[in-house]
């Protein structure tokens, strides 16, 4: 089995070599290839990928180690691959920076996938996840895209175009989210063919409604219990009131919408934005580690984790500089939605790498699984009537985020329950926002982008969306270079 990782340079990359190094889920990966159009970075990260491979082995964890390779064309990386893993980030973190300060210095929410910040990395990402999906219906016309790329929601909706359903997007925190209350409920809720959950929304902006166990629904109990929500972040950061008053859990990226003066506020009160701190400690651990490889002395306060020594230590080698970082950018995730440290229990549950071997797995294998992933509202290419639509009142083609069963004939949207009217209006109204933004992307129509900008629910004046269209061309040559009438 080939599995092709497009991004491969990318940081968190080892963790998905270590879950299918370890045979996390059982699946056997015979070739891993990394496709990065950074040459530097994909050594960097192919070394820090080998260091792990004979840790692994040394601790007795590898199950069976894929044959690597690193490739910087994308046809030659996707030929015959049964899978496509596209963690893709155009413009690197530098490109995030001014993502958000653009934002930021409007008074506007600078964060990376929620707000204008995230519609300008739609804009500069779709032209190319675009030439992506071409390649692939090309070289592998029947891999399977597993799509990391955010905005995942719209980038996903984008290469469906041309992959049909073959494409499917992931993200982390919704099923983090109900593992979270199975834990606290005494039963795992997602693997329990005894319970099952409702889980609506589009990606970074879902909510979880309900939660049935046995025939009775179990949510009102969590929400009615002080001592239950403290245990769940998204309570915490969004406020326990708030979450009780709504009836339902929502996504932590829900905070950006419902505390947005206060995340802006968090935001400009600190040093950097997370986007700078992201540059400059990649930055140190790329150059700390590149040096490492090309068997060059690291320079002196190369990295912000001290780590960067030469001598040969552990923590001198690509992989012990990784892991230093790694720790370092996990335990400030998100870190201006919360006031204390991110609990252990926040974070642990397996991340990106988990969601995406699990569905891996169940494609190639026919073992069952239950996940929340974004799909389309209807089959691709049908022109479904609004019955027989997951969500009735949104366009067919539409990416949503739902719970799905799994297998080896494919990925299976489950049915949801009525979405209630403000939820359905603040998810119309977001996906309008990035539909014209893709519209921009595909046929450089300023205008397209002009709107998109202007009627995100963050922004909503045209005003500004002319203000950020014009910083955002200021800042990234190639979105001047796109927008051509």
């Amino acid at each position: 089995m080939k599995l092709t990782i497009l991004g491969g340079g990318g940081f968190r990359v080892p963790l998905v070599y270590e879950a299918v190094a370890t045979a996390a889920t059982g699946l056997t990966v015979n070739e891993l290839v990394l496709h990065d159009v950074d040459p530097g970075r994909l050594r960097t990260i192919t070394a820090v990928i080998e260091g792990l491979g004979e840790q692994l082995t040394a601790e007795g964890r590898a199950a069976a180690l894929p044959r690597l390779q690193a490739a910087t064309s994308v046809d030659e990386a996707v030929a015959g691959a049964d899978f496509v893993f596209s963690a893709i980030r155009v413009g690197g973190s530098e490109s995030r920076t001014i993502d958000e300060r653009v934002a930021l210095g409007l008074g506007l929410l600078g964060q990376e996938t929620v707000g204008p910040g995230g519609l300008a990395y739609a804009l500069r990402t779709i032209p190319v996840a675009m030439e992506i999906a071409q390649a692939i219906a090309q070289g592998a016309p029947e891999a399977w895209v597993i799509n990391f790329t955010n905005p995942a929601g719209i980038v996903t909706e984008a290469m469906r175009t041309v992959l049909g359903d073959r494409v499917v997007g992931i993200c982390d925190t919704p099923i983090g989210l109900v593992r979270r209350v199975g834990r606290l409920l005494g039963t795992d809720i997602v693997g329990d063919r005894a319970a099952t959950f409702d889980y609506v929304g589009l990606n970074h902006l879902g909510w979880l409604r309900s939660v049935t166990i046995d025939g009775q629904d179990r949510l009102p109990e969590v929400l009615g219990s002080d001592d239950l929500l403290e245990e769940i972040e998204e309570a915490r950061i969004i406020g326990k009131d708030w979450v009780r008053a709504d009836g339902a859990l929502p996504n932590e990226y829900l905070y950006y919408y419902l505390h947005t003066d206060d995340a802006i506020s968090r935001i400009t009160s600190a040093a950097t934005t997370r986007g700078e701190f992201l540059a400059k400690q990649q930055g140190d651990f790329y150059l700390s580690a590149l040096e490492a490889v090309d068997g060059r002395p690291a320079k002196a306060g190369a990295s912000r984790s001290g780590t960067a020594s030469t001598g040969g230590s552990c923590c001198s080698s690509p992989l012990g500089l990784w892991q230093s970082a790694l720790h370092e950018r996990e335990a400030t995730y998100m870190a201006e939605t919360r006031d204390e440290a991110r609990r252990e229990e926040d974070i642990a549950g397996g991340g990106y790498q988990e969601v995406a071997m699990r569905l891996m797995t169940a494609i190639a294998t026919g073992r069952q699984e239950r996940m929340i992933l974004d799909v389309g509202n209807a089959p691709a290419g049908s022109d479904a009537p609004a019955a027989q639509r997951i969500v009735p009142v949104l366009p067919a083609d539409t990416v949503i985020e739902v719970l799905c069963e799994v297998d080896e004939k494919g990925v299976h949207p489950q049915p949801v329950g009525q979405v209630e009217l403000g939820r359905l209006g603040l998810m119309s109204t977001l996906r309008a926002a990035e539909r014209s933004i893709c519209e921009a992307a595909r046929t450089g129509s300023r205008d397209a982008a002009w709107q998109g900008f202007s009627t995100h629910p963050l922004v909503s004046s045209p005003q500004l969306g002319a203000k950020l269209l014009e910083g955002y061309e200021a800042g990234h040559p190639q979105i001047a270079a796109l927008l051509t009438h």
